[in-house]
């Protein structure tokens, strides 16, 4: 596991020394500065190689926002604030996660599972690009399921609905175990029932994606991914 450079910029002392405490105990993370305003930050940037920022909102002088907008090539970013207000602007400026003040330690490593995510995900889509098809599993034999044929993914609790061009298909699957089988670019969760190709969307109307085959609802926790994916079309 690669070891991550991180920085922790916050005005707020406490706030700094807790979050520094909780990340001590993980040997591949290495902090490489405690930052209290985002001149300091800037400057960190500028002189290490930065993997990741844990990044205060409300600043004095330059709010965490603003600073992100500024910079032309962000590292990763997990907000921390004490205001859930802000939690729109996180996902459209595409930040790992949003973590409320005070931060407890379980949701700080479900926000570091995402970071590692993301470390692994360009590997990942490397390794299924030339991915067209897969064998799944139906009751007792292996199916080929051509992948430009998928119009939609539904999971019904211990199974799928595979929604094809022409049929459907029924296997049990975890959607969990059936989304690391498909290739990342080419595939986005949308919501914990439902899966669906990248390239059958044509619209976000508010909480639902418009696709070729159906109007599909947006869950809360997946809407970081789409928020990326409208914004870099990845």
């Amino acid at each position: 596991m690669q070891t991550v450079n991180y920085l922790i910029v916050d005005d707020e002392p406490q706030a700094r020394k807790l979050l520094q405490a909780y990340m001590t105990g993980l040997s591949n993370y290495n902090l490489v500065k405690l930052c209290a305003n985002a001149m300091e930050a800037y400057e960190a940037l500028h002189i290490s190689k930065i993997d990741l920022v844990f990044l205060d909102i409300k600043m004095p002088v330059v709010s965490g926002t603003d600073f992100l907008r500024s910079l032309k090539n962000p590292p990763m970013v997990v907000f921390t604030t004490a205001y859930n207000k802000y939690a729109i602007e996180g996902y459209e400026l595409n930040v790992i996660d949003y973590l409320l003040k005070p931060i407890a330690l379980p949701r700080l490593l479900q926000a570091l599972e995402k970071v590692q995510d993301r470390l692994q995900k360009p590997a990942k889509e490397a390794a299924h690009d030339a991915i067209d098809h897969l064998f799944i599993k139906v009751e007792n034999k292996l199916v080929r399921i051509v992948l430009t044929e998928v119009l939609l993914i539904e999971g019904m609790q211990n199974y799928v609905k595979l929604h094809l061009k022409n049929k459907v298909i029924v296997a049990t699957y975890t959607m969990k175990a059936l989304e690391d089988l498909l290739p990342a670019n080419r595939f986005l969760r949308v919501h914990r029932s439902y899966i669906v190709p990248l390239a059958t969307i044509n619209a976000i109307n508010g909480n639902l994606i418009e696709t070729d085959y159906r109007n599909i609802p947006i869950g809360l926790s997946f809407k970081n991914e789409i928020m990326k994916y409208i914004k870099t079309g990845q």
